[in-house]
């Protein structure tokens, strides 16, 4: 009988770090200290980070397009990875992205925090082919979903339990400064989240999408469908025989992925641990 693989992690602190991830690095950016102009994109993996950056990026940029050649990480970075100093050598006004719970997001109360969340079942298929295509990172490629299922649900994936940053964010979901959206709510109509989060930065992102050609190109270029081209934009290079970093974005994608009773699973905790929250009525809970 077939033993469930599980996926190769560098465990540091009781964290863990995709192979390879410098845990110095880890360590320097939580003492990284936030600056008031400081904006930090903020999700658990897979609930729409990369949009997310994009969109904050073309906003800045007055709807130019991310260039082809660059790699949005050097200049909208993940602070667990890149670490205090490469952070801090940016230029202000910066954009941060963290997968990191909100106690352990450094914070300033002048800081702006853009958190998305996605309902679970679609991260954790998401996050499956994440983990499955980087090899280097996961040795990982034999993997099942029904093998990933069972670390997911357990929280025994990078960046831990999917509840506990949920609910440590949604807790603060009504903060002045943050803007909480979800990734559904961004796919059925990213124009109003596009605007939302230009209003969120202020005045003069706002000022920008009132021009109507820079709405129109970052709506244009923050798609699926443009942004599944020249992925090397977004992610270091996955084996040719891997699904793409940009894979599916559909909403009830996991529909295809879940058993009846990994689906039964999976909605008794998202009961349990969204009960008595602002989470708990966020999406339609499946049977």
């Amino acid at each position: 009988m077939r033993k469930g693989l599980k996926p190769s992690y560098t465990l540091h602190k009781n964290f863990r770090l995709p192979m390879g991830f410098p845990p110095e690095n880890w360590d320097s950016g939580l003492t990284y200290q936030a600056q008031a102009t400081d904006t930090f994109i903020v999700t658990y993996p897979k609930c729409g980070t990369t949009w997310t950056q994009h969109i904050v990026w073309m906003l800045s940029h007055d709807g130019e397009l991310f260039p082809v050649g660059k790699n949005i990480n050097l200049e909208v970075p993940h602070l667990e990875e890149v670490g205090n100093d490469f952070v801090k050598s940016l230029s202000e006004p910066r954009f941060i992205k963290t997968h990191l719970t909100y106690d352990l997001t450094p914070y300033n109360p002048n800081s702006k925090y853009i958190y998305i969340a996605r309902n679970p079942f679609d991260c954790a298929v998401s996050f499956y082919y994440h983990t499955q295509g980087f090899v280097k990172y996961y040795d990982f490629a034999e993997g099942t979903f029904d093998d990933f299922f069972e670390c997911f649900i357990n929280g025994e994936v990078d960046w831990g339990d999917y509840f506990d940053n949920l609910v440590s964010w949604v807790q603060h979901k009504n903060d002045q400064n943050v803007l909480f959206l979800t990734y559904e709510s961004m796919k059925n109509n990213p124009k109003m989240n596009i605007v939302a989060i230009a209003k969120f930065l202020g005045d003069n992102y706002l000022e920008k999408i009132e021009n109507p050609q820079i709405l129109e190109s970052i709506l244009h270029h923050t798609s699926f469908t443009n942004m599944s081209q020249n992925q090397s934009r977004w992610s270091s290079q996955r084996p040719a025989n891997m699904t793409p970093f940009i894979r599916n974005g559909k909403v009830g994608d996991w529909k295809s992925h879940f058993s009846v009773y990994q689906t039964q699973r999976l909605s008794q905790k998202l009961r349990i641990r969204t009960a008595g929250t602002e989470a708990e009525n966020l999406w339609q809970i499946p049977e």
